[in-house]
């Protein structure tokens, strides 16, 4: 880990991104502004960790979550080839 002493006004750069600014220190709390591209994500680690939690949880799927699921799917039907010879003739148009 990097450690570094910053006062207020004075900024770090990670990458050539990603700005951090030191913005207020009062007693033992230290206000940060960051400064990154839209598509960086920048979470409080309690956030993050509910987050990676989260996916964690929706990614496992169950024996009875797929037996549920296959109530919704359609019935195993022929093939098309089978299914066309097996259809009635259409009635001609009048």
């Amino acid at each position: 880990m990097l450690t570094l002493t910053r006062s207020v006004g004075e900024t770090i750069r990670i990458g050539d991104d990603i700005e951090v600014h030191v913005v207020e220190v009062r007693g033992g709390t230290v206000r940060l502004g960051f400064k990154a591209p839209r598509e960086v994500t920048i979470h409080r680690e309690e956030v993050y960790r509910q987050i990676a939690e989260a996916n964690l949880l929706a990614a496992q799927v169950t024996a009875d979550t797929l037996g549920a699921l296959a109530a919704f799917a359609p019935a195993a039907s022929a093939s098309p080839a089978e299914g066309s010879a097996a259809r009635a003739p259409e009635a001609p148009a009048t």
